[in-house]
């Protein structure tokens, strides 16, 4: 069966492919029928389909994260494409090519593993040396840290983000660095390649992009700082006041209270961090938006939820032609994730949020 993907469908498309179920919710129509209404996905996007007949023996053949293959109609409800499905059936993992069914990185992960190898190289300090080479040198762990994305709906939403933006935020502070005499730049290395660690463990990406139970509970931060932790014990310790430097810049690289930071930062090195993870967050995401709608002949994008705002297009540029990283549609962020601040809007505080924040953290 050859691969028909969510970006392609057209309306009045019959469909006949498989997808990845990334939701299934039962539900009573007016009438009384049950219907199902599934999240479909691939590595293009995402599409909701519809099942009106035969819902209870088709319901029982498969579940969430599984793959179907199905027979569709695709229509146009309420300004979105759906698929009005006529029939379906469970496939077997092994049938499908995975690649097909979870957006990846367009950069090649063997040539950025040859570039953090590199650059694990020129950190001088002994201490954050055997840091970074605990972590890195772990093949389970750099299984996981090659694979992850950097997060679930934001910036980076492919395997292989989590890689590709901790490297970007290293090589950010590798121009940043020379301009400011005596940062301490073997810190910041460590930070900008550690301050993301938890999300190995944070996110599910063997199918759908999803939380874990720990995740939820206690999110990357928390997660991130425990590894460190974990590993400073397993390496015999390193010098205490590096290892305090290092969890603050983690506990605090989200930057406010309201963006899911347990601590602001209070080092001139956590406050770079901050704004270099913050930085290349929004130009990933920012970019991904923009090329996602290069087909449209508007010079503007659509509206973008988290962002809050449309985009300009141009630049002033004739010609160019960049990478496409192929991307989920941005989601906007549950509720706990606007408590613990992924979406990161951008706004300023009221005086009466920044007298609180003060009266909360003087020092």
């Amino acid at each position: 069966m050859r691969k028909i993907f969510v970006s392609d469908i057209k309306e009045r498309d019959p469909v006949d492919t498989v997808f990845l179920v990334k939701d299934k919710i039962t539900a009573m129509a007016k009438n009384g029928k049950p219907y199902l209404t599934l999240k479909l996905m691939d590595k293009s996007g995402e599409v909701e389909g519809k099942v009106w007949d035969n819902v209870d023996s088709l319901s029982a053949t498969f579940d969430r994260d599984d793959f179907i293959a199905v027979r569709a109609k695709a229509t146009v409800y309420l300004g979105k494409m759906q698929l009005v499905i006529g029939e379906l059936s469970r496939v077997p993992e092994e049938e499908v090519v995975l690649a097909d069914f979870l957006p990846e990185t367009e950069r090649d992960i063997r040539e950025m593993e040859m570039e953090l190898t590199e650059l694990l190289a020129t950190v001088e300090e002994s201490d954050l040396r055997r840091l970074l080479d605990a972590f890195f040198g772990d093949p389970a762990f750099m299984g996981l840290y090659r694979t992850a994305p950097a997060a679930k709906g934001m910036h980076h939403v492919y395997l292989g983000g989590l890689l590709e933006h901790s490297l970007a935020v290293a090589k950010l502070v590798d121009r940043i660095v020379p301009l400011y005499p005596g940062i301490n730049r073997d810190l910041l290395i460590a930070g900008a390649l550690l301050h993301d660690v938890g999300k190995v463990r944070e996110l599910q990406y063997l199918r759908s992009f999803d939380y874990s139970d720990e995740g939820k509970l206690l999110g990357h931060i928390t997660i991130g700082v425990e590894m460190i932790q974990e590993k400073i014990l397993a390496i015999g310790g390193i010098s205490p006041e590096l290892a305090l430097l290092l969890k603050h810049m983690l506990l605090s690289h989200h930057g406010q209270y309201e963006f899911g930071s347990p601590k602001r930062p209070k080092t001139v090195e956590a406050t770079i961090l901050n704004y270099l993870d913050d930085l290349d967050s929004k130009i990933n995401g920012i970019r991904t938006h923009i090329r996602k709608e290069a087909a449209s002949q508007s010079r503007w994008t659509s509206y973008h939820r988290l962002y809050d705002r449309y985009f300009y297009k141009e630049n002033g540029m004739e010609g160019e032609d960049l990478p496409l990283p192929v991307e989920e549609e941005p989601v906007v962020a549950e509720a706990s994730e606007r408590r613990e601040g992924r979406e990161r809007k951008e706004f300023r505080n009221s005086p009466f949020e920044e007298l609180k924040a003060k009266n909360l953290d003087l020092f």
